[in-house]
């Protein structure tokens, strides 16, 4: 399993890259307006020094024709490097574009994945990745938790190195989801992550166990033991 987070807040970055099993990073243009006008390639490149050359970095492009797509992938992978996954939403042009770029060796995550459809296109393209958008398709209406296990079923039958990198989550409750049903990967917002790290619950046993510790030892750690 792998774990990201979507986000470009370095010090958020920098802060779960320490405490969290991270795979990676994603980015999309709504996730880079949160942190205004930066200076796009070089806070990419920071993005890169503080996670390292071996985990996963996804950027997003915003070019809608297929000329501009491939432009768009080419100029972040010159100003990166070779090793980004390049995020291309799974249309009609994207996936003339997916097509293009994995012939020039190119990593791609299919992403604004709403249907078994556009995931089984994608992975016919040889997608490296295919995101499909949790939240949003229950918003919708459309049974993400089915979208999930058929994609992850046609890699299966298929034999590909695909994975599933479900996106999207307004809990974790959805997280938990998307990886039964056969993601391979999740991406998570750092709301999310909090919300998940800091249940009462966990405070209270926390607290439970530190004041029964107190009880017998007083304020002496473990490693203070005498």
């Amino acid at each position: 399993m792998e774990i990201l987070v979507d986000t470009v807040n370095l010090e958020q970055i920098r802060r779960y890259n320490k405490t969290l099993p991270l795979s990676g990073v994603t980015s999309n243009p709504t996730i880079v307006k949160k942190e205004g006008r930066i200076n796009f390639f070089e806070h990419l490149r920071e993005i890169r020094r503080i996670i390292g050359k071996n985990k996963a970095l996804h950027v997003q492009v915003v070019g809608s024709t297929v000329d501009e797509i491939v432009a768009d992938a080419h100029r972040i992978t010159e100003e990166i490097d070779q090793d980004v996954y390049i995020k291309i939403p799974t249309n009609e042009e994207g996936l003339a574009a997916i097509k293009i770029l994995k012939n020039k060796g190119l990593h791609i995550t299919a992403t604004a994945i709403y249907t078994a459809f556009q995931g089984e296109l994608a992975l016919a393209a040889h997608a490296d990745y295919l995101a499909p958008y949790y939240n949003r398709m229950q918003n919708m209406n459309i049974a993400a938790d089915q979208v999930i296990a058929e994609l992850a079923q046609a890699i299966k039958k298929s034999g590909s190195q695909t994975k599933i990198l479900a996106a999207s989550f307004h809990n974790v409750e959805q997280v938990t989801a998307a990886i039964k049903n056969g993601a391979h990967a999740v991406t998570i917002g750092t709301d999310v992550v909090n919300a998940g790290l800091n249940v009462p619950l966990i405070s209270a046993a926390v607290t439970d166990f530190k004041n029964d510790w107190k009880s017998l030892y007083g304020d002496v750690t473990i490693a203070a033991l005498k």
